[in-house]
């Protein structure tokens, strides 16, 4: 049977010949596959102009990127315009951007929409870096064409007005509106809308407090806005400011004359206590002055209580005798009767 099936076929079919047909059909195989696969995208690409070949597709393929967002990217930038020579956007480029983790198709509306805004600040290098820091870069260019209004205080901060006091101590309350438009080219390492708000906060408190009388603000509000404007709030952040409005503005409290009460009152307390400090200092001396007495007159005592023994011993040594003694009794009972004239006082006068 081998040597029949050997005769049956043709002298030119050998084994080389047989691997080389085996293979060109392996390889037919494989690019009608790829054909079937990328036909779609390539005939898009290839209609609309995009430049993006079949083995571009299967490279893609290869570094595990989804060919048809990047076609579907590169198609709007070129409908819309974006040439490459002008913004650089190129399938590679494209390509690096999703491979960095971008979103591609939201950089490329983001190009489309400063492009019809006009704005030639922003190009495709831009875009990327804004959209890998983590900013949505079409919300951005979006917020650059129509200016954005913030409320100040915020809502999230559950204040409802930022309370301000004039010279003359008024408070006022105030609400403010601040509108704002991104600047593309700080939105990268820009201080956001928190920092406005605060900034603006800020600047409305300082504006009240450097008023002399809170009429000053009722009669003209805008002193606040040419005041906040003044001090270029928005430096080094991711917006401008362009306007500052005064929403509203309510008189609170008299600061002024509340902490002049408090003063006069803690005045008082330092009163109370430097004068109870006194009394009791003199309470403390009276205190001294009546010991000292009492060891005068202990002391007094003590020399009365020598004068007898004196006596008895002038009359053992004769220098004493017994009518001096008499005399010395005499003149010492005379002196307790004075003495006890002079405390009980005058006499009452009987009326005539």
């Amino acid at each position: 049977m081998t040597v029949f099936a050997a005769q049956e076929l043709p002298e030119w079919v050998t084994p080389l010949t047989l691997v080389i047909g085996i293979a060109i059909l392996v390889v037919l195989g494989l690019a009608l596959v790829v054909f079937a696969n990328y036909a779609r995208l390539w005939l898009q690409s290839f209609a609309t102009g995009a430049g993006i070949g079949i083995f571009d597709l299967l490279g893609m393929t290869f570094r595990k990127v989804k060919a048809d967002v990047i076609v579907r990217s590169k198609i709007m930038a070129v409908q819309a315009g974006l040439t490459e020579r002008e913004y650089g956007i190129t399938s590679k480029a494209l390509e690096g951007h999703y491979l960095a983790g971008g979103n591609v198709p939201l950089v490329i509306r983001a190009i489309i929409a400063a492009h019809k805004a006009k704005m030639t600040e922003l190009d495709f290098k831009l875009a990327t870096a804004i959209d890998l820091a983590g900013r949505n870069v079409l919300e951005a260019v979006q917020t650059s064409v129509y200016p954005k209004v913030i409320d100040c205080p915020s809502r999230a901060s559950g204040r409802q007005s930022l309370d301000g006091v004039a010279q003359n101590g008024i408070q006022l309350k105030v609400k403010a509106r601040v509108t704002v438009r991104a600047n593309l080219l700080q939105l990268i390492g820009g201080a956001t809308e928190e920092t406005i708000i605060a900034r603006v906060g800020e600047g409305i408190v300082t504006a009240i407090g450097s008023a002399k009388t809170h009429g000053e603000v009722l009669e003209n509000p805008d002193l606040i806005s040419k005041k906040v404007l003044e001090r270029r709030l928005d430096a080094q952040t991711a917006f401008e400011i362009v306007s500052i409005d005064i929403a509203d503005i309510d008189v609170g409290e008299n600061i002024g004359a509340r902490l002049q009460a408090d003063q006069a009152e803690a005045d008082v307390r330092v009163a109370r206590a430097n004068a109870e400090g006194r009394r009791a200092m003199a309470v403390a001396t009276g205190q001294e002055y009546i010991a000292e007495i009492e060891e005068n007159r202990a002391k007094v005592v003590e020399a009365e209580a020598e004068v007898p023994k004196a006596i008895a011993q002038a009359f053992r040594e004769g220098k004493l005798g017994i009518m001096d003694y008499y005399k010395l009794r005499n003149v010492q009972a005379d002196t307790d009767m004075r003495t006890s004239i002079a405390k009980a006082g005058p006499a009452p006068r009987r009326g005539g």
